[in-house]
């Protein structure tokens, strides 16, 4: 018997390290994701194939099947990543924690995961795969994160959904709106890649330790109200001052220049980051005809209309 599961990727518009405190955020699915298809077999091995989006394998594992069932830690029997294999383990122990029944009366497994992005994108290979194996398992994916990870849960809420959406979460209960981002100036706006993938548990950590409890509290309350703005200006320019605002108020809580600062100070138009700093995809607003030729001239030669990018 076959399965196959499928989750969409992610972009954090607003709310970056912010939303993990319970301000209100704006996100948006990515039209690329991951899938994960199943095949029971006889085998007594749990084999895991994991393709890039060019189906070349970057990660492979055989685990023994009962052995895993029954939370050993030595049940690894090959792997190209050790290290990968036993956050898998972890993430598929999790699942059985949280339902004795997944797996249960299985022999065997091969699984074979399929980005539809490249790996430095940064655009939610690990939501994906958890909320693949959720589905996979039938248990609830917010907890499955939070079991094997840490995080606020946005990118999980944007595999499970094809429009923009408001998230927030309080005490690890999601609140998922399903919102319209209808600007109509869309066409002004792009991603474009730094090159890099940022670590988020790195930045989540920075995040922690770097803010004080009162500026904390400020911001997300700041954040939260230029959220509703963000996603209801109707003006180009206005949505440009909101975005440089909100630039402003995440670099003095995290006590990091905004990127056009350190890295763009010439460029006209208006440029926010998303997600952990330093890396990923970032908002740029501008025209094709000037937004391409000034990042290609510096080396930045990802760049994607709005349309190309987000599903909704």
């Amino acid at each position: 018997m076959t399965h196959q599961y499928r989750s969409n990727g992610k972009l954090l518009i607003t709310g970056e390290y912010v939303v993990l405190d319970g301000a209100l955020s704006l996100a948006l699915p990515c039209r690329s994701g991951q899938t994960l298809t199943v095949v029971e077999t006889n085998h007594d091995l749990l084999s895991w194939k994991a393709l890039d989006h060019k189906d070349n394998v970057w990660f492979s594992a055989k685990i023994d099947f009962f052995k895993l069932k029954g939370f050993s830690v030595n049940c690894i029997v090959e792997t190209s990543d050790p290290q990968k294999a036993k956050t898998l383990i972890a993430i598929l122990t999790e699942a059985i924690k949280l339902n004795p029944g997944f797996l249960k009366n299985a022999e065997g497994i091969e699984a074979v995961t399929k980005l539809e992005f490249p790996q430095n994108w940064g655009l939610g290979s690990s939501s994906t795969l958890i909320n693949n194996i959720a589905s996979w398992a039938q248990v609830d994916a917010f907890a499955l994160l939070w079991n094997s990870f840490s995080g606020s849960g946005y990118d999980i809420a944007c595999a499970q959904n094809n429009t923009a959406i408001n998230y927030k979460v309080a005490n690890k209960h999601p609140q998922i709106i399903p919102v319209e981002f209808n600007s109509p100036f869309k066409e002004h706006l792009f991603f474009v890649h730094l090159n890099k993938k940022q670590n988020s548990r790195e930045g989540i950590e920075h995040y922690k330790k770097v803010t004080k409890a009162g500026k904390k509290s400020a911001s997300v309350k700041a954040i939260s109200e230029l959220t509703k703005k963000i996603q209801q200006a109707q003006t180009l320019s206005l949505f440009e001052e909101l975005l440089k605002e909100h630039e402003n108020i995440i670099g003095d809580l995290i006590n990091l220049p905004p990127i056009k600062q350190r890295l763009f100070k010439d460029y006209k138009g208006a440029i926010k980051s998303l997600g952990a700093w330093g890396g990923d995809f970032m908002l740029v607003t501008g025209n094709k005809e000037n937004v391409c030729p000034y990042f290609k001239n510096k080396g930045y030669n990802t760049i994607f209309t709005y349309q190309e990018i987000i599903l909704s």
